[in-house]
């Protein structure tokens, strides 16, 4: 899978998992201790982020980072 393909992947995970919890955006970048705005770009796919961030997003969501990773 190219690098492109796995982060919109991951994205939409996160998006999907967000919602399903009943949070915004703002919410899980606090909750995570991100930028939102940075929240936002990691969601839409359109950068690849650490491991060690994407940890901190699903502690964030309450989920084993591999609901994320897939």
């Amino acid at each position: 899978m190219d690098s492109a393909k796995f982060r919109e992947q991951v994205g939409k995970r996160i998006k999907e998992l967000r919602l399903k919890a009943g949070f915004t955006q703002a919410e899980i970048a606090k909750k995570a201790k991100l930028n939102i705005n940075y929240f936002a770009v990691i969601e839409r796919g359109e950068v690849t982020t650490s491991s060690e961030k994407l940890k901190k997003i699903s502690d964030a969501l309450g989920v084993d980072v591999s609901k994320i990773t897939g």
